[in-house]
């Protein structure tokens, strides 16, 4: 079932042009120095169709739960789909949203200096300025308090559930943010770390196992109202 995407009322942008760009299950929320609708849907395009005919030849890609090795010379999105959820032990498809946010992000960059590009929660982004992103953890009290305050060099931010959205996710955790330059892998890692994630005498040993991740700068951990967090990334209070 679809769940409208109240936060992104939340994002406050003056100087970038925001606009959105649909493509059957991936809904992206842009923000660049112009409007960029078109030459964004052709880079959704042109990355869903890699995925989409990698997944016609083998089918096991779109369904597996655990690390995809690839066979032969692929894309750069399948190959970095598979690298991610090898790192974070999980299948391919944990990585997906982070993988097109990236893609397309990296794609606008030829034309606009500064881009944010929303995934459904992931987040690829390259700005001028520091930026705040808000933490969203459902029912959680310390849901959007708190912010990860970033830099202005190419980063992502993902962020998984077990408790908000659609995304499959075996634990309960209310937020697990995880911060990279790597797209594809915060988003596997997100979703690994969430995983691990059955009650709150587990973040310790959540946020454990995303540290040693190679890749991974950042970890924010929110379940009910205990909360835990690694890396470089500042958090900072919300007003």
């Amino acid at each position: 079932m679809y769940q409208e995407r109240t936060y992104r009322n939340l994002i406050q942008e003056n100087h970038l042009v925001s606009f959105r760009v649909v493509v059957k299950e991936t809904d992206l929320f842009i923000h660049a120095a112009k409007p960029l609708y078109e030459i964004a849907k052709e880079l959704v395009l042109e990355c869903r169709g890699y995925i989409e005919s990698y997944i016609k030849r083998y089918p096991e890609f779109a369904e597996t739960l655990v690390p995809w090795h690839v066979r032969e010379l692929v894309p750069v999105i399948i190959k970095e789909m598979s690298g991610a959820g090898q790192k974070a032990g999980v299948g391919p498809m944990a990585a997906v949203a982070g993988a097109i946010a990236e893609y397309v992000g990296k794609g606008l960059l030829a034309h606009t200096d500064e881009v944010v590009v929303e995934n459904g929660g992931d987040i690829f982004l390259k700005k001028n300025n520091p930026v705040t992103i808000g933490i969203f953890a459902g029912d959680s009290p310390l849901s959007m308090r708190m912010g990860l305050r970033v830099g202005n060099v190419p980063v992502a931010v993902c962020t998984s559930s077990g408790t908000v959205g659609h995304s499959l996710s075996m634990g309960k955790a209310d937020a697990v943010c995880v911060v990279s330059e790597s797209c594809p892998l915060a988003d596997a890692v997100a979703t690994s770390v969430g995983n691990h994630l059955k009650s709150e005498a587990d973040i310790r040993k959540a946020i454990d196992f995303g540290k040693q991740v190679e890749g991974v700068t950042g970890l924010v951990v929110i379940m009910g109202d205990k909360i835990g967090a690694w890396g470089e990334t500042e958090i900072v209070p919300l007003r």
